[in-house]
């Protein structure tokens, strides 16, 4: 199977304003990719990019082998903006009728049911949108990019408006879908958020792809921390391969070791790292 997106050397000016830098990114078949980096990284106009919004000034993005913008490519991507707005005289079900004829989805009142019921909004179903708290709308357009089954989820700030439970319920979303084969591409400030639920990070600054990597691998070591009747030592760069050898030495030389502990960078750790002093 080709890989759900692909961007090769994507490049993005507005005038003098470098957007993009020349990017490469793939996201697989049912993989969960997050995407990170400051205010102005570049992150929304990859996306856009992706869904045919914007035209790249150089390079390529492709759904499924498909140019990203064709009408082949649009079939296969939900969307969900960062800042969307849906007409507050339509009920839930109404909203996602409308958008079943804008995507020529066949599923009827089947889908809509199904798609209400894992944002858990049954309840909702004939409320209108004006009625609805930041929460709920949020939960509503995520049902309408799923709307038609694409294989690929484009999602730029889905949690923002959402408080804990919310952003749990769409965490056990994703992870539902991503179970289904379903691929997303997961643009989102909150760190927290996409440690927890992705198995790919990207980071952007400046337009340009300045770490990529699972949390694990993005995760460093940062040494080993033993606990003896001394107190606590830490040994700098080392790793959990080093731990045992450590131990056994210490024990050797006559110390008794209560607690061991490897040190790990977050993703927060290595996230600052990457874009410096650059604020979201």
């Amino acid at each position: 199977m080709p890989d759900a997106l692909e961007v090769r050397g994507l490049e993005k000016r507005y005038g003098s304003t470098v957007a993009l830098a020349g990017v490469d990114l793939k996201v697989g078949e049912g993989e969960l990719v997050g995407l990170l980096g400051p205010n102005g990284a570049g992150k929304s106009t990859l996306v856009k990019i992706a869904c045919g919004l914007v035209r790249a000034s150089h390079g390529a993005a492709t759904v499924q082998d498909a140019p990203a913008g064709s009408r082949e490519a649009r079939r296969r991507i939900g969307y969900l903006a960062e800042l969307f707005r849906f007409p507050g005289w339509y009920s839930a079900d109404e909203l996602l009728q409308l958008h079943q004829r804008l995507s020529g989805s066949s599923g009827g009142a089947a889908e809509r049911d199904e798609l209400l019921e894992l944002v858990e909004l049954t309840d909702a179903r004939s409320r209108r949108v004006e009625q609805m708290s930041k929460g709920m709308q949020q939960r509503l357009g995520l049902a309408q990019a799923l709307i038609g089954a694409p294989p690929l989820l484009l999602l730029d700030e889905p949690t923002s408006a959402l408080d804990p439970v919310g952003r749990r319920t769409v965490r056990t979303l994703l992870e539902e879908l991503r179970s289904r084969g379903t691929s997303v591409l997961l643009n989102s400030h909150l760190l927290s958020e996409v440690e927890l639920v992705c198995d790919r990070v990207a980071i952007l600054l400046h337009g340009r792809l300045v770490a990529e990597g699972s949390p694990a691998e993005l995760a460093r070591a940062r040494g080993i921390e033993i606990e003896t009747e001394e107190g606590t030592q830490v040994f700098e760069g080392a790793s959990r391969e080093d731990a045992p050898r450590l131990v056994a030495e210490l024990v050797a030389a006559g110390r008794r070791v209560y607690g061991v502990q490897v040190l790990t960078s977050t993703l927060e750790d290595t996230y600052l790292e990457a874009v410096g002093g650059e604020t979201s």
